[in-house]
C-alpha cells in the first residue's frame, strides 16, 4: 500500500493534493466540480438528502453520480462520501434508528454495541455510503451540554468499552495488523470516525463548543482513553472538536493534533475538521479565513470540512503553500493519510456503490436488534413506594388502562435529535417505526381497554376508574447548541400530566430524555419511574420490559443529580450526593407464561 500511495503522490500536482484535502456538502457539489477540482470527499450534513424520503436507490444513484465525476478527473482518485450515522443511519428515511449513546451506555453491553455498529455499516452501505462520522466518544461531564445524549457515559471506562462499535462498523482487525493503521474490512463495512478530539464533553457548565479547563493528567485520564482504544481498533479517522482546551481552540492545537494524536498515539488515519471548524478559529466566524486555513492545516488537520465554498479554501491554501507559510511536507502528510484510508477501504478497486445491499435498510433483523437495545437500555429508578409492593411488571390483562403524555405517541420525540433532520422532528410521519403507545396496544391482552390522552385533566383521570396509567413525557428533540440547558426541567406540559395522572391513579412514568432531568419534586407521586433515554424507532422494546416479557437490567451510565446547583457532579467526586447514583438500576424478573 505504501508503494501505491508513493507512486500516486509522485504524479499529483499541488492543486490535486489540495483538492484531496477538501470536503464539501453534496448541496454545493456537482460531478463537474468533483472532476475539475479533484476533491477528496463529500458529505451529507444533518438532513442533507437527495430528496425527501429518498430511497436507497436514489442515494446510490446520487453517490455514484458524484463518484463518476471524481473518476473522470486526471488521476481518477475516488472520492469518499461521509455522513452522520450516530444512532443508526439517521438521515435516511425508513432506516433503523437505534437508541442514542446515553442509552447504550446504560446497557453496559459492548457486544450489543458492536452488533449495532455492524448493522449501521450495512444500512449506510445500502445507500452507497462508505464513511460515517461515528462514534462520538465524548465523556459528558455535565448534562447541561446539548450533546450529552451522544456520550455513552461520564465514566471514561464505559466509553472505552463502547469503542467496540468501531469494530462493528469497520470489521475485526486482523491479528497481525500494525497498531494505529486504519482498517476497513470490505464493502459491507464503513470507515469510522472517533470524535470530537478532545475534551468536547468537559466544557465549562456544559456549554457547547466552549472551553475545557483541565490539567494534563485530567485530560489524559478522563477525555483521552476512548481515543487510545479507538486507535488500537484501527479507527480510520478522527474529527477535531469545536471546543478549546485551556483556551486554545482544538482546531488550532498543533500540540494535541500533531504531537500527541499523530506522534505519541501514532494514529495513521486522517484527521478531519468539524463543519466550518476552522472558520470558527476567528470571531466573528470566517472573519479571517487565511488565518483559519493557516492555523488549522498547520495544527495537523488533514481534511477540511469546508463545506460550502471549495474555491476559497483551495485558493487560500495554494497561496499559503506557494508563499512558504505551510510546508509541502505538511501537505504530503495530509494527502498520504487520506490516500491510506481510501486504499485500506478498497475504494480504488471498488469505487462504485451498488444496489446489492438495499434490503438491509431498515430490515427486520436490524429492527429486532434495536428492540433488544431498547430493552437493555431502560433503567428502572423506582418500583413501588417504600412499603408498597412493586408495580412493575404491569399486568397485560386489565379492564381499563390510561396511556398519557406528550411522548407516548410521537416517534420524532422518541428518536430525539439527529433523526431525519439535524434537530430532530415532531410527529409520526417522518420515518418508519413503532411508538410507545402502539407498542403498549400490541403488548396488552386484547380484552384490555386502552384510553390515550396526550394531556388529560384531573377530572378525566378521576372519572374513568383506570386500573393503572403509563405516563410518557420528556424533552423535545434538540441537537448541539440548541440543546444546551441550564435548568434541566421536564417541559411544563409533562409535569402537569404527571401531576394530573399520578395523584389520582396508580402510575408508571416513562421519561424520554437525552439526560437526567430534575425529578425530585415529582418522585413521591409516581409509583414507578423508568429512564427510557432516546430509544429510537423500536418502541416495542419499552413495552417488552414494562409488561415483563423481559426484565429490567439497565444501569445508570450517568449520575442522576438532585438539583442543577450540584453540577457538574460525577462519580468519584468528593461531594457526591445524587438522587440516584451512577450504576444504579433496579431489576425485575421476566414473567413466565404460567404465572
Amino acid at each position: 500500500m505504501n508503494i501505491r500511495i508513493k507512486i500516486l503522490m509522485d504524479q499529483m500536482t499541488l492543486q490535486e493534493k489540495i483538492g484531496q484535502m477538501a470536503q464539501i456538502d453534496r448541496r454545493a457539489a456537482t460531478a463537474e466540480i468533483m472532476r475539475d477540482y479533484s476533491l477528496g470527499s463529500l458529505l451529507s450534513g444533518g438532513g442533507s438528502v437527495p430528496s425527501e424520503r429518498a430511497t436507497a436507490e436514489e442515494w446510490v444513484e446520487m453517490v455514484n453520480g458524484f463518484q463518476n465525476g471524481s473518476l473522470s478527473s486526471r488521476l481518477g482518485i475516488p472520492m469518499i462520501y461521509g455522513i452522520d450515522a450516530v444512532h443508526g443511519h439517521n438521515n435516511v428515511y425508513k432506516a433503523t434508528i437505534f437508541p442514542h449513546n446515553v442509552g447504550l451506555g446504560a446497557t453496559r453491553d459492548k457486544d450489543l454495541v458492536k452488533r449495532i455498529g455492524a448493522a449501521t455499516a450495512l444500512e449506510a452501505r445500502a445507500t452507497g455510503i462508505p464513511y460515517v462520522f461515528a462514534p462520538c466518544i465524548a465523556v459528558c461531564r455535565d448534562p447541561r451540554w446539548g450533546r450529552c445524549y451522544e456520550s455513552y457515559s461520564e465514566d471514561p471506562k464505559i466509553v472505552q468499552e463502547m469503542t467496540e462499535i468501531i469494530v462493528g462498523l469497520q470489521g475485526d482487525i486482523p491479528a497481525n495488523a500494525a497498531k494505529g493503521v486504519p482498517y476497513v474490512g470490505g464493502n459491507t463495512k464503513v470507515a469510522a470516525c472517533a470524535k470530537h478530539f478532545v475534551g468536547d464533553g468537559g466544557t465549562i457548565n456544559g456549554i457547547n463548543e466552549n472551553n475545557t479547563v483541565a490539567g494534563w493528567h485530567e485530560l489524559l485520564s478522563i477525555h483521552m482513553p476512548g481515543y487510545y482504544q479507538s486507535i488500537i481498533k484501527g479507527v480510520s479517522t478522527v474529527m477535531v472538536s469545536y471546543s478549546s482546551y485551556n483556551g486554545v481552540k482544538m482546531h488550532a492545537s498543533h500540540k494535541l493534533v500533531t504531537k500527541f494524536l499523530k506522534g505519541t498515539l501514532n494514529f495513521r488515519g486522517f484527521v478531519i475538521s468539524d463543519w466550518e471548524g476552522i472558520d470558527k478559529l476567528t470571531y466573528p466566524q470566517h472573519a479571517n479565513y487565511t488565518h483559519s486555513v493557516l492555523y488549522g492545516v498547520n495544527a495537523g488537520i488533514d481534511m477540511i470540512m469546508v463545506p460550502l465554498n471549495h474555491t476559497e479554501f483551495i485558493d487560500i491554501l495554494t497561496s499559503l503553500v506557494n508563499n512558504n507559510f505551510i510546508t509541502m511536507s505538511r501537505i504530503n502528510d495530509a494527502v498520504r493519510r487520506i490516500l491510506r484510508v481510501k486504499f485500506s477501504m478498497g475504494l480504488f478497486e471498488n469505487p462504485m456503490a451498488d444496489l446489492s445491499l438495499g434490503d438491509h435498510l431498515g430490515s427486520q433483523a436490524h429492527r429486532d436488534l434495536a428492540r433488544e437495545a431498547v430493552r437493555k437500555s431502560l433503567v428502572l429508578l423506582k418500583n413501588g413506594g417504600n412499603a408498597d409492593s412493586p408495580i412493575l411488571p404491569l399486568p397485560k390483562k386489565a379492564s381499563k388502562i390510561l396511556v398519557a403524555g406528550s411522548h407516548a405517541n410521537n416517534l420524532g420525540y422518541q428518536c430525539g435529535g439527529w433523526t431525519i433532520a439535524w434537530q430532530g422532528l415532531n410527529g409520526n410521519n417522518h420515518t418508519a417505526g413503532t411508538t410507545i403507545l402502539s407498542a403498549i396496544s400490541t403488548a396488552v391482552d386484547p380484552s384490555t381497554e386502552i384510553a390515550y390522552s396526550e394531556s388529560p385533566d384531573e377530572d378525566f383521570v378521576k372519572s374513568n376508574n383506570f386500573d393503572y396509567a403509563v405516563v410518557v413525557v420528556g424533552e423535545y428533540p434538540y441537537a448541539e447548541t440548541a440543546g444546551d440547558n441550564l435548568d434541566l426541567t421536564i417541559p411544563e406540559q409533562g409535569t402537569d400530566t404527571i401531576m394530573h395522572v399520578c395523584v389520582n391513579v396508580k402510575c408508571v412514568v416513562v421519561l424520554v430524555s437525552g439526560r437526567p432531568l430534575v425529578m425530585g419534586p415529582y418522585l413521591n407521586y409516581m409509583d414507578a419511574l423508568v429512564a427510557a433515554w432516546l430509544p429510537g424507532t423500536e418502541g416495542h422494546g419499552v413495552a417488552d420490559v414494562l409488561f415483563g416479557d423481559y426484565g429490567f437490567t439497565g444501569k445508570l451510565s450517568r449520575t442522576w443529580f438532585k438539583t442543577v446547583d450540584q453540577l457538574p457532579m460525577n462519580v468519584g467526586d468528593q461531594h457526591y450526593d445524587p438522587l440516584f447514583p451512577f450504576g444504579f438500576g433496579l431489576t425485575t424478573e421476566p414473567v413466565t407464561e404460567s404465572s
